[in-house]
């Protein structure tokens, strides 16, 4: 199945976005959609990430990443089916298709836990080189399972730093300090923040008692190697249950 056939079937159409939000994601980088997630739905996925966080102890995040002073997970597409909305959400594949201009996969769904007294990440973008404005290879989306707020770690972004043509690290002294035009992701608990992943972004330092839970749905271009291999990690009991257009979305 051909990818705009797929996204069209799971919904996607030229009136998902408003102009003015494609105005905002092209201009700035990236755009919070409110309300994506129910409350139960929320809660459910909440109570999820941290039934296999415990089950996979120090192995939890190694089919990824893991990181000192966070709770990462991996793999999400095979672990339950609750996490199929975070690549099927057409007004999220919308944003992601715009940025991408149609030519997008799964990359990987991870989750990521920003643990009191931790999270702080230099800024950078989620791509090895710089490119022209508008040459994107890479879109990512946050789904906030807990509140994003200036104490627990909310994410930064630089906004309009996707059209710069340049990377944090190769023109910052301290990619890792606070950057005069940063914004905050700062937003209720169900709200998804898609951000073009040329952006210049960061974790914040966790200065509450609470982890600062979020997924991360990653896409890139078809052509481009996925951060997970979905094609070698689907398990059948994943393909049974997916659309076709869903597993057009993963490449599989």
């Amino acid at each position: 199945m051909e990818t705009q056939q797929a996204l069209a079937e799971l919904g996607v159409n030229e009136g998902m976005l408003s102009a003015q939000e494609k105005a905002f994601l092209d201009e700035n980088g990236y755009l919070p959609l409110p309300g994506i997630l129910s409350d139960a739905v929320r809660a459910a996925m909440a109570r999820r990430v941290d039934e296999l966080a415990a089950i996979e102890g120090d192995k939890a995040g190694t089919e990824v990443h893991q990181e000192a002073g966070t709770t990462r997970l991996s793999d999400l597409v095979n672990k339950d089916p609750i996490f199929d909305i975070c690549f099927t959400h057409p007004r999220v594949l919308a944003a992601i298709n715009h940025v991408l201009k149609g030519n997008l996969k799964l990359s990987s769904l991870n989750f990521r836990a920003a643990l009191p007294g931790h999270g702080l990440q230099a800024l950078h973008c989620d791509w090895g080189s710089s490119v022209e404005a508008g040459d994107y290879y890479v879109c990512n989306s946050i789904w906030l399972l807990d509140e994003f707020t200036a104490e627990n770690g909310a994410t930064r972004v630089i906004p309009g730093s996707n059209r710069s043509g340049k990377r944090p690290q190769d023109v910052l002294a301290d990619p890792s300090a606070p950057h005069p035009d940063q914004a905050l992701l700062t937003a209720p608990a169900g709200t998804v923040v898609v951000f073009n992943s040329h952006t210049w972004h960061g974790g914040t330092l966790n200065r509450t008692d609470q982890p600062r839970r979020a997924l991360h749905s990653y896409f890139c271009r078809r052509d481009q190697k996925q951060q997970l291999d979905q094609r070698a990690y689907v398990r059948p009991e994943t393909l049974a249950r997916l659309s076709e257009a869903a597993q057009t979305i993963l490449d599989v």
